[in-house]
């Protein structure tokens, strides 16, 4: 299962961030880089794998183009967010997976020529319309996406752990690659998530713990 690191970025910088409460996210300071600006961050911590959210872009206030083009060149694959509304707004730039999600551009998302489907959740219904992710992940085997990501919004840097009951069977459901991201704590977590069939975990809040290790987070494998 490949490890990817979480980055959010608010305000040219990279910020932790509880529950989806995004006007409160704060720079990341406090963990193991000094640095909250992206390409220094990505630089210290080294990650195979990179996961960014735009939050400016996904909330319609800005636009880090040009610093999330930087930071995949420093990694082998770089699953981006910012908050496409059309698939015209899609990158499509080298070592770039383009993301549309649920939360952002619910009505077009079959009109998508590939990328991922980011599932955004809070609770246990996705959002805008409250589906369980059993529902648009059956839809989505059709669509022309590569995969899918299950994104807990409302569990992102809580800690949380993991729901088993609702991620149950849900890789069968989709029948493609499929990622999970928000409250990962523990490596028991990502055995867990292993063994539920999920082809990667979006970790970042408990690598700057140290409860995940840093050195998996670089290598880019849990197994």
């Amino acid at each position: 299962m490949d490890l990817i690191l979480a980055v959010d970025l608010k305000d040219g910088l990279v910020v932790h961030g509880t529950s989806g409460k995004r006007k409160s996210y704060r720079p990341l300071t406090w963990g193991l880089s000094p640095s909250a600006e992206p390409g220094k961050y990505i630089k210290i911590l080294s990650p195979r794998y990179l996961y960014i959210a735009d939050l400016d872009r996904i909330m319609g206030v800005g636009d880090h183009s040009q610093q999330i083009r930087a930071c995949s060149a420093l990694v082998d694959a770089c699953y981006v967010d910012r908050g496409c509304r059309t698939p015209q707004e899609y990158l499509n730039a080298p070592g770039i997976i383009d993301i549309a999600a649920t939360e952002t551009t619910y009505n077009s998302l079959p009109d998508y020529p590939g990328g991922y489907l980011s599932v955004d959740m809070k609770g246990e219904r996705v959002l805008p319309n409250g589906e369980h992710p059993r529902e648009i992940l059956a839809k989505a085997r059709d669509w022309n996406f590569e995969g899918a990501i299950i994104l807990n919004i409302g569990a992102v840097g809580t800690g949380s752990g993991i729901n088993i009951p609702l991620l149950s069977g849900l890789k069968e459901v989709l029948g493609k690659p499929l990622l999970y991201g928000g409250g990962v704590a523990t490596p028991g977590d990502l055995d867990t998530l292993d063994s539920l069939g999920f082809d990667g975990a979006i970790v970042a809040t408990a690598v700057h713990r140290g409860s995940i290790p840093l050195s998996d987070l670089r290598r880019g494998r849990w197994s």
